[in-house]
């Protein structure tokens, strides 16, 4: 039987600690921003359903599935940040656009929206704006420099 009751020494002196580091350091890499991923996630699906917790599917019938499908395609991002982050923060920029859009919505797609409608799009859209520029910040910053 193996005796575990001492105490091991220091990582230093594995051999196989250089190539155990560069794993971990693969492994991390892309995940500064990890914490967005969870709140994009829960704004997409807010977007999605949006229209039926503040009941305007009757007053707004045109919005009822833009905001449907900006919400999915919010989610989906947050989807493609969590499960590929490498190949995905190069699309931050994108929830961003789609933010602007949200933003201006009301006015566009909408039929003469109220204060109610107006200020959901906007705050909606105006977080999409600032998580999405977070993630395009910290990709920018853990981009490796060619």
């Amino acid at each position: 039987m193996a005796n575990v009751s001492h105490t091991r020494g220091d990582i230093a002196s594995h051999p196989d600690v250089s190539e155990m580091q560069a794993r971990y350091a693969r492994m991390l890499g892309g995940r500064d921003v990890a914490l967005v991923d969870g709140p994009v996630f829960l704004l997409g699906l807010y977007c999605a359903v949006s229209p039926w917790i503040l009941h305007y599917t009757t007053s707004q019938p045109a919005l009822v599935p833009h905001n449907l499908i900006i919400g999915i395609a919010i989610g989906l991002l947050a989807l493609g940040f969590t499960r590929a982050p490498e190949r995905m923060y190069g699309l931050s920029w994108a929830m961003s656009a789609l933010g602007v859009w949200m933003i201006v919505s009301p006015w566009i797609v909408g039929d003469n929206p109220d204060k109610g409608v107006i200020l959901n799009n906007v705050i909606i859209g105006g977080l999409a704006v600032l998580l999405g520029i977070v993630c395009a910040a910290t990709a920018a910053r853990t981009t490796p420099k060619p």
